[in-house]
């Protein structure tokens, strides 16, 4: 046999053979060869639909955004117009005393510091409880397990509106297995219990029966289902206790959920309206989700609004609209810097089963 027998080139000799012919082949031939043909009208539809697709989606997400950062600017004037439907979102008067006065008379910057303290200190909280929580339910078997996590997935449909009564009379009354707590709260300086404190706020994050709890609980479970029984078996035989494999195996394991898990309570805690004005009232608690803060007019546009003549109360829209602005910016920003951290905890919250 002829050992100068080549391997056989035929594959690359026949690309190179239809290469040199299309090129040597006439233009129109060469663009009716490449464009008309079913692939390429496919690739054409699908484009189109796409880009239709997406058009409508950033339509329907981004217009009421830029509609309520153009009415943030507009003055009286501008919203007469705007209800008489001679201008859309180009302000013809353009002002920025709606920011102005918002932030100087209602004190933006010390509800600013007030809220994200508190968003801070309670989404610590909830995060480590919550991973605790969700790790016992993933890999401790006692009995009632199942009902006791339904129960717990439960919380998450409930309407924290109805029990908002029953919240603020037991912390204005405060008792613990009938022993009352009134004398206590007179010796801290608490005329009204823990009413109007950062207490029960706090109290619902410790016990895991905060603003999404619930939810926060059923991530930490499904990512802990998932981390390996061997690694804590192995800590086991080193000697290392259940809370001590908790936080020096487990806990370095769950960065990115706990992450994931800090952002979601940062963000909603951030917004909550609920629970920051059934225990907090005071103005010394003044918050941006604070009826105080971004229900109350400001003294000086209230005399700028009586320009908008009979549009008044879609003024003072626009105002509650421009203080909705400054209460998510932070949010925005945050989210900007912190989305990897985001994104990567979602693709590691093992949502696989129950």
């Amino acid at each position: 046999m002829n050992n100068n027998t080549t391997a056989p080139r035929v594959k690359k000799e026949s690309k190179n053979k239809i290469k040199v012919d299309f090129d040597r082949a006439p233009l129109r031939e060469r663009l009716k060869a490449k464009y008309l043909n079913a692939y390429f009208y496919k690739k054409i539809l699908v484009a189109i639909f796409r880009f239709v697709l997406l058009l409508g989606i950033s339509y329907i997400i981004l217009f009421p955004f830029f509609s309520k950062i153009s009415t943030s600017f507009m003055s009286p004037k501008d919203i007469m117009y705007l209800k008489l439907g001679t201008i859309k979102l180009i302000p013809k008067y353009p002002t920025t005393d709606t920011w102005k006065f918002l932030i100087v008379e209602n004190h933006y910057f010390r509800a600013l510091l007030n809220t994200f303290l508190l968003s801070l200190s309670t989404a610590l909280i909830q995060t480590f409880v919550c991973a605790m929580i969700g790790y016992g339910f993933a890999k401790f078997k006692f009995k009632g397990n199942k009902i006791l996590f339904l129960l717990v997935v439960l919380t998450m449909i409930v309407p924290h509106q109805i029990l908002g009564s029953s919240f603020t009379m037991h912390f204005m009354y405060p008792s613990i297995l009938g022993i009352d707590l009134s004398g206590l709260c007179n010796a801290l300086g608490f005329t009204q219990g823990f009413y109007n404190t950062y207490v029960p706020i706090y109290f619902l994050s410790l016990t895991g029966l905060a603003f999404k709890n619930g939810l926060f609980i059923f991530i930490m479970r499904q990512f802990y289902r998932g981390v390996p029984d061997e690694l804590e078996e192995s800590s086991y035989v080193d000697g290392y206790g259940v809370f001590k494999t908790f936080i020096k195996i487990i806990l370095p394991l769950s960065v990115p959920m706990l992450i994931t898990v800090f952002i979601l309570s940062f963000s909603w805690q951030w917004t909550d309206i609920f629970y920051t004005n059934t225990f907090l009232n005071a103005s010394e608690h003044t918050l941006l989700t604070s009826n105080s803060f971004w229900q109350r007019l400001p003294a000086s546009l209230e005399e700028i609004s009586a320009q908008a003549g009979a549009y008044v109360e879609t003024f003072e829209v626009a105002v509650k609209n421009t203080a909705g602005m400054l209460i998510i910016l932070p949010l925005i920003i945050m989210y900007l810097f912190c989305q990897r951290y985001l994104i990567q905890g979602i693709e590691h919250s093992g949502f696989g089963g129950m």
